[in-house]
């Protein structure tokens, strides 16, 4: 099958560990004749920067599925599930320290750094009943609504393009991009993604970060399905 499109995340799949960006992955990336979106949890200003360096402006996931626009210039589609995020910071905050990132240009999510326990903040959140998950993307800690996510950002661009989901190639590494795998119609997932990117990738790359980005890019020219 030929697909029409490529999602693709940033931090860990066309960086490295310490966010130098891979520039065999952004040539093959520029390189394309199909669109490329890029699916981040970063904010939008950050994706946006990001994708005119790489040369694929400027179709953007940002801040894991919260905000989506389709051009440079557009006003982005952002969701409202900012006001539980804030209650369940204010919440988990009165018994572990948490010191937020980004909060200045954050629209739907909260960032934290991470150096507190993220285990004893989930089994505290699941006493509050709110709708809003914690996730350890491995450069930052997330709070966000459950409602939203890199596969609902994709379906939302879809949307936008005219596209079917199913019309997408989505490559990730981390947790926020599961669902973002999942929906798409082929899945990637770059040698140092978590365990559970790979087991629900249609193709794992050999190589970690940047190169397998590179290299899932070649694997899928030579199979022709871009």
């Amino acid at each position: 099958m030929k697909f029409k499109a490529l999602a693709i995340d940033i931090d860990g799949t066309i960086t490295d560990m310490d966010r130098r960006l891979n520039l065999r992955a952004a040539e093959k990336l520029r390189a394309l004749d199909v669109p490329v979106v890029l699916a981040t949890g970063n904010v939008l200003c950050y994706a946006r920067a990001a994708s005119k360096l790489i040369g694929v402006c400027c179709r953007i996931i940002a801040e894991n599925g919260g905000v989506v626009t389709d051009g440079f210039d557009r006003e982005p589609i952002v969701s409202d599930h900012i006001h539980e995020c804030e209650e369940a910071f204010s919440f988990l905050s009165q018994v572990l320290h948490m010191e937020k990132l980004d909060s200045s240009l954050r629209k739907t999510e909260i960032v934290l750094r991470r150096d507190f326990d993220i285990d004893a903040a989930r089994a505290l959140l699941e006493t509050t009943g709110l709708d809003v998950e914690i996730i350890d993307t491995h450069f930052a800690i997330h709070i966000k609504s459950r409602k939203i996510n890199k596969g609902t950002g994709i379906a939302k661009m879809a949307e936008l393009m005219g596209l079917e989901v199913s019309d997408f190639v989505a490559i990730g590494d981390s947790v926020n991009d599961i669902e973002m795998l999942d929906a798409a119609g082929f899945a990637i997932a770059v040698g140092n993604a978590d365990n559970v990117a790979k087991g629900i990738a249609d193709y794992v790359t050999s190589t970690t970060y940047g190169d397998g980005t590179a290299e899932a890019i070649d694997y899928l020219l030579s199979e022709g399905m871009l």
